[in-house]
């Protein structure tokens, strides 16, 4: 039997890095319009439904070939909001409404508009395998963690490395040879339905993985900027 494999695109209004970001036009067409390009490209997914709480969106979703059934409760479409949520209330009344009840979820970002839809079905592959309950998208570290610095302190602040907490390591010197490469979670996840019932979410124990070299997200603007270099 086919597959129910269903690729939900979260597409909530009022971000605060860069206003209205989803919908922000590059290379003449929405944002968020880029990967549901690239989901439809699939050899794997046959349901794409955008998760959104503007009626705005919704229809914007629809003009560019996705579903956009239900509206996202308020209540979940806040800027504290776990992803987790939102494709739980989903799964609900997909359930409920249409006894529809996907295999498997393929969770994609708005913002990174050019990932490619051969990536897509690579991670897809790893699940389909069996290999993996879950798998996702990295991308490897330019930087590696252990060379983080946070800001602590109340009216006099000062830096500190942000793993060990020992501000004489910041001057010292450290031999990246010898640390293990660090990985970044890029755009998509992908998981079984089950995943999320037992964990409460998108990823299992053992998680699968390929890997692509950077990809832009777009938080801000610079980022969006970034992203119309990349276009031309």
């Amino acid at each position: 039997m086919k597959k129910k494999i269903l690729a939900v695109i979260g597409l909530r209004s009022g971000s605060k890095g860069l206003k209205n970001k989803n919908i922000k036009l590059l290379g003449g067409i929405p944002l968020f319009a880029h990967i549901i390009k690239s989901a439809k490209k699939s050899k794997f997914i046959n349901r794409l439904i955008v998760s959104t709480d503007s009626k705005r969106y919704q229809k914007l979703a629809k003009k560019w070939g996705a579903e956009s059934p239900y509206l996202r409760p308020k209540k979940i479409a806040k800027d504290s909001s776990q992803e987790i949520d939102f494709i739980k209330d989903l799964l609900k009344k997909l359930n409920k409404e249409e006894n529809y009840n996907p295999d498997i979820i393929v969770r994609l970002l708005a913002t990174c508009p050019f990932q490619k839809s051969a990536d897509i079905d690579l991670v897809i592959k790893k699940v389909l395998s069996n290999a993996y309950d879950s798998a996702v998208i990295v991308s490897k570290y330019k930087q590696h963690p252990e060379k983080a610095l946070k800001i602590i302190g109340g009216k006099k602040k000062y830096l500190t490395p942000y793993i060990s907490n020992n501000p004489l390591k910041i001057g010292s010197k450290l031999n990246r040879q010898k640390f293990k490469n660090a990985y970044f979670r890029s755009n998509v996840i992908v998981c079984k339905r089950f995943v999320i019932k037992k964990y409460n979410s998108l990823t299992s124990k053992k998680v699968g993985f390929i890997i692509i070299p950077h990809t832009i997200d777009v938080d801000d603007k610079s980022d969006f900027d970034l992203a119309k270099l990349y276009l031309k």
